[in-house]
């Protein structure tokens, strides 16, 4: 039975899963048109485009790498720009301490001089009223000596040549009895 109907089957006509010999060798040929027109135009134009993209990807990263050195550069400049900001500023900061340093050195040398100015000024002042307060008890002291003379002797010391030398000599006898 079964192989009776395999023979009617083919008897009948085309086989349902075979195809016919002129599809096969027309879509063979449809195949390798569309292989060549691929081959031909499609393939060319995608070489063309991975190239170019491929250019692109090799020219950004170069110029990636080109814009990398160039910070890199810029940066060593600016490290190199700021160490010499710090060292030129450490210079300015030593150099304002040395005038600092003279300035205060200047002003303390002319309080000094000021200060020394003003005791010398003072000394001789001193010295110099003390030399007048001096002159001034050794005239009173002479007045009083003589009238305490005169009434010590009873007799009015009159004569000024008299007086002078007798208030001289106790004057001469208190300044040894003083140094003494």
């Amino acid at each position: 039975m079964f192989h009776t109907m395999g023979v009617l089957a083919s008897e009948e006509g085309p086989s349902p899963v075979l195809p016919h010999p002129e599809e096969v060798i027309l879509g063979l040929v449809a195949f390798l048109l569309l292989l060549y027109v691929m081959w031909k135009y499609v393939t060319p134009r995608f070489e063309q485009v991975y190239t170019e993209r491929t250019e692109q990807i090799e020219g950004g990263i170069a110029r990636a790498e080109a814009a990398q050195a160039e910070a890199n550069r810029l940066l060593e400049q600016y490290r190199s720009q700021l160490a010499q900001a710090r060292t030129e500023a450490a210079k300015i900061r030593d150099d304002a301490r040395a005038a600092a340093e003279g300035i205060r050195a200047d002003v303390l040398a002319k309080a000094r001089e000021e200060s020394d100015r003003i005791i010398a000024a003072g000394r001789e002042t001193l010295a110099a009223d003390r030399a007048t307060l001096v002159r001034e008890l050794q005239a009173g002291i002479g007045a009083l000596s003589v009238e305490l003379a005169s009434r010590i002797v009873g007799d009015a010391l009159a004569d000024e040549a008299r007086r002078r030398g007798t208030v001289e000599r106790f004057l001469g006898e208190l300044e040894n009895s003083g140094a003494h």
